[in-house]
């Protein structure tokens, strides 16, 4: 549990710029961003129980996992969200397992680049994909600013 700082210009795009008036029975403009969030974790198909979602100065995420890699990957879920800078994680943990080491994406980075950065091999990068999936689609769509979780090797 703590507090987990994200590029706030970086990330997928959630919900648009612009503010338009709202009718009282409208959603506020907060409850729609909180709901595109959730929306976000759900779509990833991520086993985590009981999860809420607060936002304020920073997002606020609390709920129930199985593991801290399933707990990470709602972390980055929720932080590589163009408009999140900070995300406080209260998302309990039944199994913790070592935590993975977060790492930004620099502008002419690869999985390769970064797996022998970490690991000292070029060719772990797909240690590193399988341990962003779902958010990952594919090994090579990363980008400058969004952050990733890099685990242990076994």
């Amino acid at each position: 549990m703590g507090l987990f700082s994200f590029l706030k210009n970086a990330g997928a795009k959630l919900w648009p710029a612009k503010k338009k008036e709202e009718t009282p029975a409208e959603k506020t403009e907060e409850q729609k961003k909180v709901d595109a969030l959730m929306s976000e974790v759900s779509k990833l198909g991520l086993p985590v129980s009981n999860i809420q979602v607060e936002l304020g100065q920073s997002v606020t995420v609390h709920g129930n996992a199985d593991t801290n890699a399933d707990r990470e990957k709602v972390i980055l879920a929720l932080g590589n969200v163009e408009g999140i800078a900070v995300v406080e994680d209260n998302i309990a943990v039944a199994n913790p397992e070592p935590e993975a080491v977060f790492i930004k994406v620099e502008k002419g980075d690869s999985l390769s680049k970064i797996a022998k950065a970490q690991y000292g091999d070029p060719m772990k990068y797909q240690a590193i994909f399988e341990a962003n999936q779902p958010m990952l689609s594919h090994p090579d769509k990363i980008y400058p600013g969004q952050t990733l979780r890099i685990p242990p090797l076994a």
